[in-house]
């Protein structure tokens, strides 16, 4: 049975003045985006059994609103990760972990969605490609041990956008 990997994207965030990025809160909309998200992945995907979530406000409240529950890594270097780096941090994943979610930026996760995809050419894909907005998941198959992860060595099996 493969493993999944969910890239998902942080919500839509605020902008309020004299705040860094970093500590940059959720907007409302990102709340509801990120609540439909949590609604779905329960709906449509195996239960999340570990989270490697970046440590940036919003990607912290994008996970809370999502209410799921299990155990969470906070990463501090998935705020500014990029492909290579995010594939490393999942490659240490335990073989344990059935489904992997990440939460974190653009553009390491969709860069990484798609880095990772074999199949490039499916409506999936063409759908990432055009845009990847706040809250969307990209869903991937993983057949091998997560520390055999590596460009095109998964199939992207869906992705969605909650609204």
């Amino acid at each position: 049975m493969p493993r999944s990997l969910i890239l998902m994207r942080h919500g839509k965030s605020a902008y309020p003045l004299g705040v860094i990025d970093h500590d940059r809160p959720l907007a409302a909309r990102g709340e509801r985006q990120a609540a439909l998200a949590g609604e779905w992945l329960r709906a449509h995907q195996p239960p999340i059994d570990a989270v490697l979530c970046s440590t940036a406000a919003r990607t912290r409240e994008t996970l809370a609103a999502t209410g799921i529950d299990t155990k969470v890594s906070f990463e501090p270097s998935i705020y500014e990760a990029g492909i290579e780096q995010l594939i490393e941090l999942i490659r240490l994943t335990d073989d344990s972990v059935q489904t992997l979610l990440v939460v974190g930026h653009a553009p390491g996760i969709p860069w990484t969605a798609w880095e990772l995809a074999a199949n490039r050419d499916s409506p999936h894909a063409d759908a990432l490609s055009a845009k990847f907005p706040t809250s969307a998941m990209a869903v991937l198959a993983v057949d091998d041990s997560w520390s055999g992860l590596g460009t095109g060595l998964a199939e992207l099996v869906d992705f969605h956008i909650p609204r």
